[in-house]
């Protein structure tokens, strides 16, 4: 599976993404910021919206009797967006770890590990490795506050953290040696190495592994997020997440351990 960017994502501003999931005529609108994150969220060859949190907002809200529509935002502003009712709610491979007091969540409705990934020639072989080097992050992400709050005693000094706009600007940072490593979602980084055909290591030893979940407003009182859980759950119970997951990723089984994840 080849993950489409398009050009349109490097613009500014709110751009809309085309979605064929969304026919549902005569249905209330739910409004979902998102950027561009395969295999969660990305434009298929047709200019769809598509991957793993595409599918599963699409399903879970026509449950819920609404059309799910998506629109891409700069990831920074996910919070404002939310505050003004430009979106309804964000939805992308979010992490709830930490941000649990900052948001109205749904979830969490699937888990996923935040890795550290080196190039494969590296000498970087575990996070007490990363003493002196420099990684690239995304901004506003769970590996940028991580690494900027010092408080996890299994990571050294590193040199520096550069902490970049969009997400997919980390790669080839690593790639081309501007960093000595990059941090982020697991399932990620396998879906660029597949789909650029490149091999980076990924590091045995994981940041954390967090809960993903769909982040309200604080001051949005619809309920929404609450009716949002019941049915994801009911999505997981019946089998329809794992259905989806796979789809996209192997071994869905193991990110849908949100049952056990936290205790």
């Amino acid at each position: 599976m080849l993950s489409i960017y398009a050009a349109s994502f490097y613009g500014c501003g709110k751009k809309e993404w085309s979605d064929s999931h969304n026919n549902e005529a005569g249905l209330p609108e739910i409004v979902i910021g998102s950027d561009n994150y395969p295999p969660y969220n990305y434009v298929d060859t047709d200019g769809n919206a598509t991957g793993i949190d595409v599918e599963l907002a699409t399903e879970a809200f026509k449950r819920m009797g609404y059309k799910a529509r998506f629109i891409y935002i700069d990831w920074e502003d996910k919070k404002n967006l939310l505050a003004d009712r430009t979106i309804d709610c964000a939805w992308g491979s979010f992490s709830m770890d930490g941000r649990e007091n900052e948001y109205r969540w749904a979830g969490p409705y699937m888990t996923s590990r935040q890795v550290v990934a080196v190039n494969m020639e590296s000498d970087i072989y575990s996070l007490e490795d990363l003493e002196g080097k420099t990684i690239a992050v995304q901004t506003t992400t769970r590996p940028e506050k991580i690494f900027l709050s010092k408080t996890d005693e299994r990571i050294p000094a590193i040199r520096s953290l550069i902490a970049l706009q969009k997400r997919e600007l980390i790669y080839p940072f690593l790639s081309k040696g501007y960093a000595d490593a990059l941090a982020a979602h697991e399932t990620a980084i396998r879906q660029y190495m597949e789909d650029y055909n490149i091999k980076f290591r990924i590091l045995d030893e994981p940041l954390e592994t967090v809960g993903l979940g769909v982040a309200f407003d604080k001051n949005d009182d619809r309920g929404i997020e609450k009716q949002l859980t019941e049915i994801l759950n009911q999505m997981r119970n019946d089998g329809t997440e794992k259905k989806i997951i796979s789809r996209y990723i192997p071994d869905a089984d193991k990110y849908l351990e949100v049952d056990s994840y936290g205790k």
